[in-house]
């Protein structure tokens, strides 16, 4: 028997220009300002890594343990492939402003010009303002000519794809795809161990000192998918007690459950980490055999290790949680 256990982290908090204070109120992190936008709740990117926040393996972080337990950590396969990186970024994000319309490099540009990873994502959204609204893809068809003519001309706002939300809704954002959060949305953003940003429009925002962020004009034109897509938005079932496929990626599979009683779950298919994200009410995990359980409440991020098969999650009251593996 492994003494791995199910492991919880350290959030990272970052400040944004756009950010709020939900990470705080909403989600109950400790966070240093009124303008907190990110918490990154398991990442091992650059000197980012997220460090362990209970158990006997407390303040070892995320790369350690890797190379330490290796497949017992992450399963073989996904050890093989990306060795001591942890392959997903998990965030929540607290947009009271909007973010900048921005793209995200596939893996080949993303490798040519940065020798790193693409950057595909997942949303999912938690609260949601009074018609807030997110920006995903064009509403229309578009060449790369007339997306430089939009933008030469201050009337890109014209060709974007506005989606307004409701707390559960998933938004899948391949590499490529023009998107942005807007004012008002607090959201789960499950993506590929990557932070590289094309930032496109900043809506003429100044910060502090008066100064404009960086924008990546010419950078972005390249990375951009100009296909236009009739649907966004991913629909997905919603079954209590049963889990519900709503991605399914080479990057992460995600599914949502939606549960108020005992529900048993076998990973021995899995040659993967599990990563529980939960996003409304309470749960244990029960594991080694019935013998030890972790609780999670809603805004906390869990990693299960994969050497951890067979759990046991346990509620009493609704709850809702993302959970999240390489197939």
């Amino acid at each position: 028997m492994s003494d791995l256990y199910p492991l919880k982290f350290i959030p990272i908090i970052k400040e944004k220009i756009w950010g709020g204070d939900k990470l705080n109120t909403v989600l109950k992190k400790k966070t240093p300002s009124a303008k907190c936008g990110e918490s990154w709740e398991l990442s091992s990117f650059n000197n980012d890594i997220s460090v362990v926040s209970e158990g006997f393996l407390a303040e070892n972080n995320l790369e350690e343990l890797i190379e330490i337990y290796m497949g017992d950590l992450v399963g073989d396969k996904v050890y093989e492939e990306f060795g001591l990186i942890f392959p997903l970024l998990i965030k929540f994000i607290d947009a009271d402003e909007a973010l900048s319309l921005q793209v995200h490099p596939d893996d080949k540009l993303a490798e040519e010009r940065h020798q790193s990873f693409g950057k595909t994502e997942m949303w999912y959204v938690l609260e949601n303002a009074p018609g807030a609204e997110l920006i995903v893809g064009f509403n229309q068809e578009i060449t790369k000519q007339q997306y430089l003519e939009h933008f030469a001309n201050g009337t890109l706002k014209e060709v974007l794809n506005n989606e307004k939300v409701k707390p559960d809704d998933v938004f899948f954002i391949p590499a490529g795809r023009v998107h942005t959060i807007g004012a008002g949305i607090l959201l789960a953003e499950i993506q590929q161990t990557s932070d590289i940003t094309y930032r496109i429009y900043d809506w003429d925002r100044k910060d502090a000192n008066g100064n404009s962020r960086e924008l990546h004009t010419e950078q972005a034109v390249d990375a951009i998918d100009y296909t236009f897509y009739s649907l966004y938005r991913t629909n997905y079932t919603e079954t209590i007690n049963k889990t519900n496929n709503v991605i399914d990626c080479p990057y992460f599979y995600t599914n949502i459950l939606i549960f108020n009683r005992p529900v048993e779950k076998d990973y021995i298919l899995i040659d993967s980490f599990v990563v529980y994200i939960c996003v409304e009410g309470e749960f244990n995990i029960i594991y080694n055999g019935g013998e030890e359980s972790v609780p999670v409440r809603k805004g906390e991020t869990i990693l299960l290790p994969a050497i951890l098969k067979n759990v046991t999650l346990e509620t009493k009251i609704k709850t809702r949680l993302l959970e999240v593996y390489i197939k």
